[in-house]
């Protein structure tokens, strides 16, 4: 009798687990699915909030939404909180502000701080700001490097200008005085330097991608956009540039590499054999913009790019910091 219980409790452990595994990951699925369908806005915003988290970089998961109708929104010292919230009603989508705690480096104290001063007063300059919150010239200089000064003092090189300036250590007989004196009239920065510099402070840019400022300079390797290969034929060499996003090699791949790139118009899957990878190890594993030769292997919806040669260009970048997920 003990033996028969023995073999019943046996039986369900080697089905009862995987198959409850599998139940529970399936309605996860479903749910997340139907949130993305239905809900985009609130989607990103959820999956912002949990960072770091997930398969998906900030920057990529900003681009999809994008793609599907979600108007994401700057931070803003006037706007933001500490956390990515929903703005406005919904028609058919709320905008989705992101928060303070996109800054890198950045602290929830000052967030919290700006928000209590800003329900007394709107801030008429970063003086003001500084004064009220009681922030440091570092936090000041993270605000004005992201870009979240806008309101208050124009474009990034202005807030700059203006947060240079502000005394944090102003004794307390002086600490309710401002300064009086015109904001200085400085260039506003070009489209490379904004997208530059929203990476450094944010980890993305909403103003373009970094690719679609490439895009001459890649015409030259006669390199084709995702959104053209999607439509690619079947067996034609082709050759694709993007910002790797992913690296992965499954055990179960038998050293084959998968490779994500990412430009300004989608993804492409490229498939890596293990004779390229190891022939070319350096450019495989070191490229932040990788440009990829192969062939093109389209059937249904599946479409990937199988290499035979990888080129790394990250120096078209100009030190542009991005993040891709490794083997994990």
């Amino acid at each position: 009798y003990a033996e028969r219980i023995f073999k019943q409790i046996q039986g369900f452990g080697e089905y009862g687990f995987p198959e409850s595994h599998a139940a529970s990951f399936a309605l996860l699925v479903y749910t997340s699915a139907w949130l993305k369908c239905h809900h985009p806005d609130a989607f990103l915003a959820a999956l912002l909030n949990s960072q770091p988290m997930g398969f998906y970089a900030p920057a990529q998961l900003v681009r999809d939404a994008k793609e599907h109708g979600v108007v994401v929104l700057a931070v803003d010292v006037v706007k933001s909180v500490w956390s990515t919230e929903l703005e406005g009603d919904a028609q058919p989508l709320r905008d989705v502000r992101l928060g303070f705690d996109r800054i890198s480096g950045f602290t929830q104290e000052a967030a919290q701080r700006i928000v209590a001063a800003r329900a007394d007063a709107n801030f008429n300059s970063p003086e003001d700001l500084a004064r009220r919150a009681q922030l440091d010239a570092h936090h000041l200089q993270l605000l004005a490097q992201a870009d979240a000064l806008k309101p208050i003092t124009g474009h990034r090189h202005q807030a700059a200008w203006a947060v240079a300036g502000v005394d944090t250590h102003a004794t307390p007989l002086l600490r309710s005085t401002r300064t009086q004196e015109a904001g200085a009239e400085l260039p506003a920065p070009n489209a490379a330097t904004t997208v530059l510099a929203d990476y450094r402070a944010t980890g993305l840019s909403l103003a373009q991608h970094p690719l679609a400022l490439l895009r001459k300079q890649l015409d030259v390797y006669k390199v084709l956009p995702a959104a053209l290969l999607r439509h690619y034929p079947n067996g034609r060499l082709a050759r694709a540039s993007g910002i790797v996003t992913h690296r992965q090699r499954p055990q179960t791949a038998k050293g084959v590499v998968f490779v994500t790139l990412e430009d300004d118009t989608g993804a492409v899957n490229v498939i890596v054999w293990p004779q390229v990878a190891d022939a070319q190890r350096k450019a495989l594993l070191a490229s932040t913009l990788l440009t990829v030769y192969g062939i093109w292997q389209c059937e249904g919806e599946v479409r990937h790019l199988v290499a035979r040669k990888l080129v790394d260009h990250s120096f078209l970048l100009q030190g542009l910091a991005t993040h891709s997920r490794n083997f994990r």
